[in-house]
């Protein structure tokens, strides 16, 4: 193929692709925190698959043990049947990750992806409680299937469904309105007989807004909503699709706050190596499903059960998790400079861990920064209702050469950005 060659997706492929319209390039190759085009060019990817691929890509290990599975005929599809490649991530998952937290759930295989655990999420609240309404947050995102759009903020998007979107109230999430506590808010709502809102099954939200535009929810006022949940019985869904498995420092991104959520929905990363898989994961108590009462063809994800226990080998100790966390605050000292340096740019540092970005309040800068920062050789995007921050995801598996030569890109890309804002202003 040669460069030409991207006109075969846009006369083949429909209008709905998104990123290859960013990253204008046919990509050929990939391995650690690079990926190479089909003319050579490599990058850097602080991408990371929108948060799918938190180890990098093609790991050692984790392509070794697929690689000998495959070569070993084992099984690859078994819709919900028992296979050894499921109950060894099983018992890996709960030695490795549920029991040191002592967390203590049930673990259901809803389908491949992120919107099919939240969508399960959504039935299971509604069955067990017998309640239809759900609580959501401004500026949240949870999937793009009907069930998953009603919860999520993005105008743009609900209007993809073409149908209203209902038995939903959407309550402001933390800092919504500055200086306001919007838990007040929500209380008043629910204590207030007068306020029109049904008492809902279910609370769900994300701790940091990957979508939304890196929007962190603080340790109190998460450790509040789980209370308030508690106090009238609504069911409290973790959504850590993108900002679990390690993204924000720990491996559920609930951890410091230390709640303890009814239901929790991963997906991306937990398959490790980049294939489609995804939890929800039940409080025991809370598992009422008959028998293929939610169900999916391709939830038997065996490659991606093989993958996903080499994975966890990260986890087996702390030293993953703390050179992480140093990663991140030099990261996230990197970007603070960078807005003290940059005024013009009128920045904001967001989120936590591996999972931050600049919120600018300037119209327009951060998708330019992103298209600049392609130019040069680095892979990023940006999150918000605008658009409005640039958004960094490395590999948390980045090493330290990789992360400095990605972050010299992005101080040349904000340079050439706040140069052009200049000549334009003078």
């Amino acid at each position: 193929m040669s460069q030409t060659d991207m006109e075969v997706f846009q006369e083949l492929e429909s209008e709905v692709r998104s990123y290859c319209r960013s990253f204008p390039a046919v990509f050929t190759k990939a391995k650690g925190y690079k990926v190479w085009d089909i003319e050579g060019n490599e990058y850097i990817d602080f991408f990371s698959g929108a948060g799918a691929l938190n180890y990098g890509h093609n790991d050692e290990e984790m392509k070794q043990a697929l690689v000998d599975y495959i070569l070993n005929d084992g099984i690859t599809h078994s819709l919900d049947m028992a296979t050894d490649a499921k109950g060894t991530f099983l018992r890996k998952f709960h030695e490795v990750i549920l029991q040191p937290r002592a967390l203590n759930y049930k673990v259901m295989f809803p389908g491949p992806t992120g919107t099919n655990t939240v969508e399960s999420a959504l039935k299971l609240a509604r069955k067990v409680t017998g309640r239809t309404d759900i609580m959501s947050f401004t500026n949240g995102f949870h999937g793009m299937t009907i069930g998953s759009l009603s919860v999520t903020g993005n105008l743009a998007k609900r209007k993809g469904a073409g149908i209203p979107l209902t038995n939903v109230v959407t309550m402001p999430y933390d800092d919504y309105v500055s200086e306001v506590d919007t838990l007040d808010y929500v209380e008043r709502f629910l204590c207030d007989r007068g306020s029109g809102m049904e008492l809902p099954a279910a609370a769900i939200v994300e701790t940091v807004q990957g979508e939304g535009g890196i929007n962190v929810a603080r340790t109190e006022w998460l450790q509040r909503l789980a209370s308030i949940c508690k106090e009238h019985e609504i069911l409290l869904i973790i959504d850590d699709v993108q900002a679990g498995v390690g993204r924000t420092g720990t491996f559920f991104s609930f951890e410091e706050a230390k709640i303890v959520p009814d239901i929790v929905c991963l997906s991306k990363s937990i398959g490790g190596y980049g294939l489609p898989l995804a939890l929800t994961l039940i409080r025991p108590d809370l598992d009422v499903w008959s028998p293929g009462e939610h169900n999916g063809t391709f939830r038997g994800n065996n490659h991606a059960f093989v993958t996903a226990t080499a994975a966890l080998t990260y986890w087996e100790n702390e030293e993953f998790m703390s050179t992480v966390k140093e990663k991140a605050t030099h990261i996230e000292n990197f970007l603070k400079k960078l807005v003290v340096h940059y005024p013009t740019i009128e920045g904001e540092v967001r989120g936590r861990g591996f999972m931050v970005g600049i919120r600018s309040n300037v119209a327009g800068l951060s998708s330019r920064v992103a298209a600049a920062a392609f130019k040069r050789g680095l892979i990023m995007e940006t999150s918000g209702a605008e658009d409005e921050v640039f958004k960094l995801f490395p590999p948390l598996t980045i090493d330290e050469e990789g992360l400095e030569k990605g972050l010299a890109l992005l101080e040349e890309s904000v340079q050439e950005v706040t140069k052009e804002k200049e000549m334009i202003v003078n």
